[in-house]
């Protein structure tokens, strides 16, 4: 089984969910750059990717986080109706090579449920035939970088040991999540969120710069794995 991320890693959508939290945040009167942003945010369930960028100035105010959470969630219904949504490079194809060789494809995210399948939905992907789960952090009693999601995968595809699992992401929370996941790999890759600096300092199995990179990976590793 192979769990991916979504934004930054399969799903191509120009930064704007961290652009949007940005300016939920900035609209409160403060003055977050992007990069900031993406350093603390990046990968997160997004009220608590609110919170994070908050306490990097040491502001713990429930309210005011759940204030900016509400316009976020508006402000981003609105720019994913408006903006171009496309997959990464190569993700169709990787996935679709994965379940050839029986190899079970997993989409998690930090959105909720309806912003997750409203991409994927935009993007054409067809459950069974592209992906074979989708799990998202409204789902879960714990987000990244907690395991839940990928332990709840699978359960879902009846999977017991998570030796049979590579994680796939664009952020050092993504790559912390499948270590605390106990998988076998994991994976950081450069089109999202975090620069390969940045993925490096959570030290992860491989760094790629394409998803098509997955594959010798898969074979190298000859990694256990499941028949879809």
């Amino acid at each position: 089984m192979v769990v991916f991320d979504m934004a930054g890693t399969t799903v191509d959508e120009k930064n704007v969910v961290y652009k949007t939290v940005r300016s939920a945040i900035n609209e409160k009167g403060f003055d977050f750059s992007l990069d900031e942003v993406l350093a603390e945010a990046a990968g997160k369930e997004k009220l608590q990717a609110i919170k994070s960028v908050l306490a990097s100035k040491g502001i713990t105010d429930e309210k005011l986080a759940g204030e900016m959470f509400t316009n976020f969630v508006a402000q981003l219904d609105e720019a994913y109706r408006i903006q171009e949504i496309t997959e990464q490079p190569n993700a169709t194809k990787l996935f679709r090579a994965l379940r050839s060789m029986g190899i079970f494809v997993v989409l998690n995210t930090g959105y909720n449920k309806q912003t997750a399948e409203s991409l994927v939905e935009k993007i054409g992907w067809q459950q069974g035939v592209d992906y074979d789960v989708l799990v998202t952090a409204s789902e879960v009693a714990e987000n990244r970088p907690r395991p839940d999601m990928i332990l709840l995968a699978m359960g879902e595809l009846g999977i017991t040991d998570p030796a049979q699992v590579i994680k796939v992401g664009d952020s050092t929370i993504d790559v912390e999540e499948g270590q605390n996941a106990g998988c076998l790999i994991n994976v950081g890759i450069t089109t999202g969120a975090h620069t390969y600096e940045q993925l490096q300092t959570a030290n992860p199995t491989f760094i790629i710069n394409n998803l098509i990179e997955l594959l010798p990976i898969v074979d190298k590793e000859n990694a256990p794995i499941s028949a879809v």
